[in-house]
Formats: structure tokens, sequence, C-alpha cells
């Protein structure tokens, strides 16, 4: 795995030139193991645009453990949701405009001290996009249903997916979807914006997608007419339904499969906190079983850390000693 050229690097580029690639984890756990408390309407957000340094930190740690494909701090970060909190517009646009540049700062500073000697790959971001529901802030992405029209979707997702394409990220992830519907709205902006992006859902089961849609049946609807769309996947789901999911969407796609879960707890929407029993199983176990299982990036969401990426890394490598396997 080297690299040199930094230039010209694209999500396709990468994903055609690597079988396996390692995304980023959680930035709201990284975030509170710095001090942070989340427990906000606005989320991450509010640390976005309060304390930015830290959000760059973050993305240090993860550059730092391995992860090839990171994600911005821009999840919650909306017009709508900044300007009901107190923003104006302008500093509205700039908190989400932050959101890319603070991973570019520190993908420039980890790559001058340690990247480029280490031969790791040019690092790529996607600017993050949640969902309508993660504006509410009520848990509604675990749920879909909002109850809105097509054109509130669209106004809702459009300004700020320009935004993050204009301050250069490198692609755009529309991810936790619980609903078909938002994103086909969602992809369709992004192809009129010409930009690279890959699409993740948000599951309740090892084959449905929140609002109950199947997801190879989501994964089919965004098959053709969607040229940008380079890779298809889940987040945001407890690890023991991922690699169900992940032979469900290569059953409905030849797109490369993403998928990057949460730890195995359960998420409370009234105090922004996660709970239960993460399990026995080690969070590396789980990635050797997604990569064996046909997934070409794998990473974590809520409650992972940098410890769980480099558990994905030495995953990674592992399957990369193994025979090559015909995935059913």
């Amino acid at each position: 795995m080297t690299n040199t050229n930094t230039a010209n690097f694209s999500l396709g580029a990468l994903l055609s030139r690597e079988k396996y690639l390692i995304i980023d984890g959680s930035m709201s756990t990284a975030l509170e193991h710095l001090g942070c408390n989340l427990n906000d309407r606005l989320w991450t957000a509010r640390v976005l645009a309060d304390h930015p340094e830290l959000v760059k930190e973050v993305h240090l740690q993860y550059l730092r453990a391995g992860a090839d494909l990171h994600i911005s701090a821009s999840y919650q970060a909306t017009i709508q949701g900044l300007t009901e909190n107190g923003y104006s517009l302008a500093e509205a646009e700039e908190v989400i405009r932050r959101s890319v540049r603070m991973f570019k700062e520190a993908r420039a500073e980890w790559w001058e001290a340690e990247g480029r000697a280490a031969g790791r790959h040019w690092p790529l971001v996607g600017g993050a996009i949640g969902p309508y529901g993660a504006y509410l802030a009520d848990g509604s992405e675990y749920r879909g249903h909002y109850g809105v029209s097509d054109e509130t979707l669209y106004e809702f997702h459009r300004r700020r997916m320009e935004l993050l394409a204009e301050e250069g990220s490198d692609f755009l992830l529309i991810e936790t979807q619980p609903s078909l519907r938002e994103a086909l709205i969602a992809a369709k902006i992004a192809e009129d914006l010409h930009c690279d992006y890959w699409i993740s859902f948000s599951c309740m089961d090892g084959r449905h997608i929140h609002e109950g849609d199947l997801i190879r049946d989501c994964a089919k609807a965004l098959t053709d007419g969607y040229p940008g769309l380079k890779m298809i996947g889940v987040n945001c789901t407890a690890p023991q339904f991922i690699e169900s999911l992940i032979r469900e969407l290569r059953s409905g796609t030849d797109l490369p499969v993403a998928v990057y879960p949460n730890s195995g707890e359960t998420y409370d929407s009234e105090t922004k906190t996660w709970h239960g029993s993460k399990g026995m199983r080690s969070f590396g176990s789980y990635a050797l079983d997604y990569f064996r299982a046909g997934a070409a990036a794998v990473g974590g969401c809520c409650t992972t850390a940098s410890s769980h990426i480099l558990q994905v890394c030495e995953a990674r490598d592992t399957v990369l000693q193994e025979p090559a396997l015909i995935i059913p």
C-alpha cells in the first residue's frame, strides 16, 4: 500500500486500486473522550462551531490510526439547525465549510509529519450529509417517516451539499439514511452538482432499512442513472446485522459496499447517550467477517474510537494474507 501522489486522487480511483479500505470512527465518541459534553441539540456541530481545534484533533487521531476514508463533522451541521440556535446565515454556512477545512488542515499536518514517509494513501474526506431526522434531534434518523414533502427534503439538503462541495470535500457522504425516498432526493442533488458520492443507510435488522424497505431493493433502485454514486453501504446499525446486510447489498448491486456500524450499544434520544452491553465479540473480529463477506470498506460509527479503527486495520491486514475467497 504505497502512494506518493496526492494530486487528483478520487474515491473512484482509490476503490479501483485497493481491495480493502479503512473508514474512520465516530466523531462524537472521540469528542467525548476529549471532554466535550454533546447533550445539545446541535450535537457535534456545537463543538465544530465553538471549538474546531478539537474536531481537528479527532481527525488527526483517525489519520494516525490508519483510516483511508474520513467523514467531516457536518452530520448535524445544517443551516436550519444552526440558524434556529442563534447563528446567522453567514455564520451557519461558515460552520459547514469549516467541517471540511478542519480535516484538510489535519491531513496536511499529518501528511508532512508522517503520512508521506510511511507510504500511506492520500486520505480522502467525505462531506457528511446527515438525514433530515438528525436535524430534528429526536432520534428520527432511526425511524424515518418524517411526514414532510419532497420539496422540503430537497431544500433542506441542497445548500449544505453545495457548501461541502465548494469547500473541497473529495466526495459527498449521504449517510445514516432511514429512507430510500430521502436518499434518492439527495442523490439527485449530488448528481446535479457533478460530485462523487456514496450513500449509507441505517437499518433495523439484517435486511431492512428503518422505513421498512429491503436494503436489496434500495441498492437496485440506485443501480441505474446515478453515475456519481461510487459506493453504497450501511452505518449506525448494530454490528450483528452487518454481515447479512453486506450480502443483501451485493445481491442488489455491483457497487463496492462500505459498512461502519456502531459498537453494539443502544441510543437514548432523550439524553443523547448510548447504553447497554457491547457484547463479547471484539470489533476487530466483526470487521474480519465484514471483509470476508465482501465489504470493500469498513470502519466504525457511534461509540467507536481510534482503538476500534486500529482493530479494523489489523483485520484488513489479516484478510489480505488469506487465500482469495469466492464471495457467495
